[in-house]
């Protein structure tokens, strides 16, 4: 079930708001346990019972790490729990790409293993180590609740495709959250804008990646239109669940941290880094990279920790090699920043950084997107005209009068001008007017579009 769907909008949402307010306060949790594997069965029904095995995994060596504190038994239950985990996770995302490896290299004939990618893995997964850990260095209080813990790891708003929510940033709103209609209606008015962005952005520029990937009628024009829409696609489709989950989290009295803040407004990559999908860089940078040593070592160990960190960060988002190039992609050039670099671009025009930071940008999500490293170079090479492309073809004319509007659209919204026009204080009563029929209009075209049937994947489910 994803957050776009009829099925998800006008039945199981309403109808789990509807019981979720009428029960009392004691029994809310249990509302929201029991509505967040029923939207995980609907979708996943063969892994719910890896989802709650983890699940008690996890709440059971919780409470040994936390009961033999400050010894080498707490130590050890934490590297169990951790190797359960990230084992599981290893299992089900990795082992048919460590089997093709091992195939290619070493000339074998293991077979594949027959499994399908467990929807959520990857985030639920990364919310109980992070629990673990907190518990294990004191930073979080254990939670001896089964129901609670279970609640935080399959809370549906933010299970499928995160934030990475971690239980330091909800574990007292497990016990007492704040339910106000002024929240409730910003969740609503988050949520709305996140479907949005989902249904009339991502998933209309997504059409013209998927006709551009299956087209042999290339032009430079259309080489560069595919890498924008691809780019501000990506962007749209994250950001727009990540605002979807958010404003779900207030409508249920949660409070979860922004993960996007207008990374294409960033003027270096380490600055967009900071900007984009903000839970997963912050998790590596505190569960990993400092535990690593960070930058509080020699040079070369330093070094080696950002390219852990995101040789892990690539693999994070597939197994595939496409992935490890565009990790090791960025982590070779925030090293490059980090050394000499970014003093530059500190000091040369804003313009000239922004410019940079898109471009680097816009080719790592070619990367991101290749199937194989053939398609990926011959789509870099297609921006600059390499081979021979044409730089303009009748196709690549139709396709950018077809999709224009919805492209400017969309770098308009990738940036805060319309925040800020929205929240200016000179039009502060005209927005309160405006603003509810605005987002009723939204919610009616999106509704429009999904029943239409169209264009509708959610790109990091498969992660």
């Amino acid at each position: 079930m994803v957050f776009s769907s009829i099925t998800f909008l006008f039945y199981f949402l309403p109808i789990v708001l509807g019981v979720y307010y009428i029960v009392p306060k004691k029994i809310k949790n249990i509302v929201l346990l029991v509505a967040s594997f029923v939207f995980y069965f609907f979708g996943e029904p063969k892994y719910v019972l890896l989802m709650l095995f983890s699940i008690l995994t996890t709440y059971i060596f919780g409470i040994l790490i936390d009961k033999y504190r400050k010894t080498e038994k707490s130590k050890i239950f934490l590297a169990i729990a951790c190797a359960i985990s990230i084992g599981l996770l290893v299992y089900f995302k990795y082992a048919n790409f460590l089997i093709e490896n091992i195939n290619l290299w070493l000339k074998n004939k293991v077979d594949f293993i027959n499994v399908a990618l467990p929807i959520g893995i990857s985030f639920y997964t990364f919310q109980m180590l992070s629990y673990l850990v907190d518990v294990y260095k004191g930073n979080a209080k254990v939670q001896k609740s089964l129901l609670k813990l279970a609640m935080y790891v399959s809370l549906f708003p933010q299970l499928i495709a995160g934030p990475i929510v971690r239980y330091t940033t909800i574990q007292d709103q497990l016990e007492n959250r704040t339910h106000t209609i002024e929240k409730f209606a910003l969740g609503v008015r988050r949520f709305i804008i996140g479907l949005s962005k989902k249904v009339l952005i991502a998933n209309v520029l997504g059409e013209l990646v998927s006709t551009f990937l299956s087209s042999n009628e290339m032009s430079i024009l259309y080489y560069w239109l595919y890498a924008i829409s691809a780019m501000l696609q990506i962007y749209f489709d994250f950001s727009g669940y990540s605002d979807m989950a958010i404003g779900l989290g207030k409508m249920f009295g949660f409070e979860f941290l922004e993960n996007f803040n207008y990374p294409y407004i960033a003027t270096s990559i380490t600055d967009f880094w900071r900007r984009w999908h903000i839970s997963l860089s912050s998790w590596f940078r505190d569960y990993v990279y400092i535990p690593l040593g960070g930058n509080r070592t020699t040079k070369v160990k330093w070094l080696r920790n950002i390219m852990i960190v995101w040789l892990l960060t690539g693999l994070w988002h597939g197994a595939a090699w496409n992935f490890v190039i565009w990790g090791l992609y960025f982590g070779i050039l925030l090293i490059v920043e980090k050394i000499f670099l970014g003093k530059y671009l500190e000091k040369i025009p804003k313009i000239f950084s922004h410019l940079y930071v898109l471009i680097i940008v816009m080719v790592s999500f070619i990367i991101f997107n290749g199937d194989n490293t053939s398609m990926i170079l011959q789509n870099i090479g297609g921006l600059v005209g390499i081979k021979g492309v044409p730089f303009i073809l009748p196709e690549s004319i139709y396709y950018l009068k077809s999709y224009f509007i919805i492209i400017i659209i969309g770098i308009i919204g990738a940036t805060p001008i319309l925040k800020n026009i929205a929240t200016s204080k000179k039009l502060e009563k005209i927005v309160n007017v405006l603003e509810p029929v605005f987002l009723l209009c939204l919610l009616v075209i999106c509704t429009s579009y999904i029943v239409d049937g169209s264009f509708n994947p959610f790109l990091y489910f498969r992660f």
